[in-house]
């Protein structure tokens, strides 16, 4: 008999996780309180619902080969970069062709989920749901919550001394969904992460005055880099992950610091990394814009409100403020668990690699899309999907929980004394984080296996963008098309910008420019490659990592 197995939430995670469990041959039930699936990606005009939904403008940030699902591309046709309508067009899709919807219940609220007086035996747990008004109370073998971590707004305002007085509008940027309403207004958007900056950019046209508070600043990439390539598809890289892991990050600084401000200085822009703050990126292209045209100005962090003003840290006032803004983020939510459980799946530290809590006698929880990353959160709740439902199976093996609870136990007393630094709520690099959890799996591509197989392919595995596709070419969950995607993903990006056929466009580059451009950094992965193991080489990088900065993001340089 298949195992049961309940999906909290129909968005980008639970869509994945209901197909995870049927390529296991488990049997799902997920549980939507809405009435149609994609989560956050479908749109409402109104808040009205509480739950968390794109505002009408967005565009996605990570171009649509390096976030779709690994077995199921993008049309050709599809932009690079698209509006919210067409990325849940892509998912309604996806769920069509992999028969989804038939597992879901919508307008269904999931009201608890407690173990079973023998979950030390059988790992079980009770289920309890409502839908439109009436209860049910079902058994399952294994719980997967996708419910997503954008549900409870963190709304800080004790932080913010005389807030309290302010008689002008206050919002979370939850709230948030068109710009219509706020004509000839000053608005203060406090928090510059993607969606402040969006907020900020799409408010600074028909506001008086947008103003733009952080702490921190940050550094802004655009969606595409020099040649008008998407940026995600030029930087994660094996080759470019290779080199970051043996150099020394005050070099991978520098050569980060040069590039970013190659389009613009951020210092001159008020946008630059505070010091002693870790560094921050966000994708915006026309935010420099903004400010260089004055429809947007950049503040430092609020010291006080008064009723119609915002007192800033470096002593500068702004006055008659109507709308506050605050794009503070979200805190984790699991309303539905009992303590000390709850807690626990909160702390990421609890987390074995960020999916399973730690002091479960059995394996058969999952918290799947909880996590920072650099790169698609797509790609990586998909593999995490895939390697839960194994563990439910018993084809991934763990170790028990007695051990992870005393190897925690041990990193906090640690943390605790200044001895190692608390990295759980640091976003975790893209390649290594999907790569570990396809090493588990046995879905990890073998490069120098691939260089002697299919140089081809290897090729475009290694110096190429790190596409999805590259983890359904082995192991369980191998898919036939996946060598296909991977050597026309290329063709697909270009597609949609071919719409004008100019008869006399010049003649394509030589391959001589390419190797000029290319020659170097192939080289010089390759060799890093080969070496990567050596013993001579690991005691430099770890003497050379001992003096550089943690905070440095290796992936993006």
């Amino acid at each position: 008999m298949a195992k049961r197995v309940a999906v909290v939430g129909a968005g980008v995670s639970g869509l994945s996780s209901i197909k995870c469990c049927l390529d296991e041959d488990l049997e799902p039930t997920c549980f939507e309180r809405s009435d149609d699936i994609g989560g956050l990606w479908k749109f409402t005009e109104t808040s009205k619902d509480g739950m968390t939904r794109v505002y009408r403008s967005l565009v996605t940030n990570i171009c649509k080969e390096m976030s779709c699902y690994s077995d199921f591309p993008f049309q050709e046709d599809y932009p690079n970069f698209m509006k919210h309508e067409k990325f849940w067009g892509y998912l309604q899709e996806f769920a069509e062709h992999f028969d989804l919807l038939k597992y879901i219940r919508f307008r269904t609220t999931v009201c608890s989920i407690t173990k079973r007086p023998d979950f030390s035996e059988t790992g079980q747990w009770d289920v309890v749901t409502e839908t439109e008004g009436k209860q049910d109370r079902a058994v399952f073998d294994a719980v997967m919550v996708c419910s997503g971590r954008f549900l409870n707004p963190h709304l800080p305002l004790q932080s913010f001394p005389g807030i309290h007085k302010f008689k002008g509008q206050i919002l979370h940027s939850q709230e948030y969904r068109i710009p219509e309403g706020f004509e000839g207004k000053r608005v203060l958007v406090i928090g510059l992460g993607n969606t402040g900056g969006d907020i900020a950019v799409e408010l600074s046209r028909t506001a008086a005055q947008v103003f733009l508070s952080t702490r921190t600043g940050t550094w802004v990439n655009s969606r595409f880099l020099e040649g008008g390539y998407p940026f995600n598809m030029m930087v994660v890289r094996r080759c470019r992950n290779v080199i970051a892991q043996v150099l020394p990050s005050c070099v991978l600084k520098w050569i980060q610091e040069r590039r970013m401000n190659k389009r613009f200085n951020h210092e001159n822009y008020g946008l630059s990394i505070t010091k002693g703050k870790k560094p921050k990126f966000i994708v915006n292209d026309e935010l420099p814009t903004c400010i260089l045209c004055g429809t947007v100005t950049m503040k430092t962090s609020v010291k006080e409100f008064t009723e119609t003003s915002a007192l800033f840290e470096d002593g500068t006032v702004e006055g008659n403020i109507d709308t506050v803004i605050f794009t503070t983020g979200y805190t984790f939510s699991f309303p539905f668990f009992e303590e000390p459980l709850r807690s626990l799946c909160t702390k990421k530290l609890f987390l074995y690699k960020q999916i399973l809590p730690s002091n479960l006698e059995r394996a058969t929880l999952a918290l799947i899309g909880f996590i920072g990353l650099k790169g698609s959160i797509l790609s990586a709740t998909e593999l995490q999907a895939r390697w839960a439902t194994r563990v439910f199976k018993g084809l991934c093996k763990i170790p028990p929980s007695q051990k992870l609870m005393a190897e925690i136990t041990k990193k906090e007393q640690l943390t605790e004394r200044g001895m190692m630094k608390d990295t759980s709520e640091d976003k975790l690099d893209f390649i290594s984080y999907l790569d570990d959890l396809a090493a588990c799996i046995g879905a990890k591509p073998n490069v120098p296996f691939l260089f002697l197989k299919d140089p081809r392919l290897a090729w475009e595995v290694f110096f190429g963008p790190c596409t999805p596709y590259q983890y359904r070419l082995t192991g369980p969950g191998k898919w036939d098309g996946a060598r296909n995607a991977i050597l026309t993903q290329w063709d697909r990006t270009m597609k949609p910008l071919k719409t004008r056929f100019v008869p006399d466009s010049s003649k394509p580059v030589s391959m001589s420019h390419y190797l000029k451009a290319w020659g170097a950094s192939v080289l010089l992965a390759s060799l890093l490659l080969v070496f990567r193991s050596s013993p001579l080489l690991k005691l430099v990088r770890d003497k050379l990592q001992d003096r550089s900065s943690p905070y440095l993001p290796v992936s993006i340089w």
